[in-house]
């Protein structure tokens, strides 16, 4: 049996970490690095599991026992395709969204807004009569927001 290089497993945990890290972003561009950079620790993650280098698979050549498994090699190439499809999705969003918007950053939602509101506590847990409450602040503008946009609909 062959052991694991944990220097190899700590780079793909580091990869995947901060992959996850830069898609929880909202920045289109941080999460295109974010994809690339998981594709990368799926890529070093397949080739670590496929286990050390050996003889290519072809009969008569070397003994069985010394084959190298060739599905990891083929999950390997199809990860870079998949990753790279999606690299240039993402460009393209991002391309765009830069245009209509004019930057990358996602919005919120006001429906998503609205729905967080509904599901919070119905009473305050502090009374604090000195300091304004930016709850209460975010949601008087979010109805602001919601006005407007029922105002446009209307006109």
């Amino acid at each position: 049996m062959n052991a694991i290089n944990l220097v190899m497993a700590g780079t793909v945990g580091v990869l995947y970490g901060t992959g996850f890290t830069l898609l929880l972003s909202r920045s289109l561009m941080r999460v295109l690095i974010g994809v690339v950079v998981l594709g990368h620790g799926t890529n070093l993650l397949l080739q670590l599991v496929g286990g050390p280098p050996g003889r290519a698979p072809i009969l008569g050549s070397a003994a069985p026992e010394t084959f190298t498994d060739p599905l990891p090699q083929a999950l390997a190439l199809t990860a870079i395709v998949i990753t790279f499809a999606l690299t240039t999705f993402l460009l393209a969003l991002g391309y765009r969204s830069y245009v209509l918007v004019g930057h990358d950053e996602v919005q919120d939602d006001v429906e998503d807004r609205r729905i967080a509101r509904q599901k919070g506590p119905s009473v305050p847990l502090e009374d604090d009569d000195e300091e304004p409450d930016p709850l209460a602040r975010a949601e008087h503008a979010d109805d602001e927001v919601e006005s407007a946009a029922k105002g446009r609909d209307d006109a």
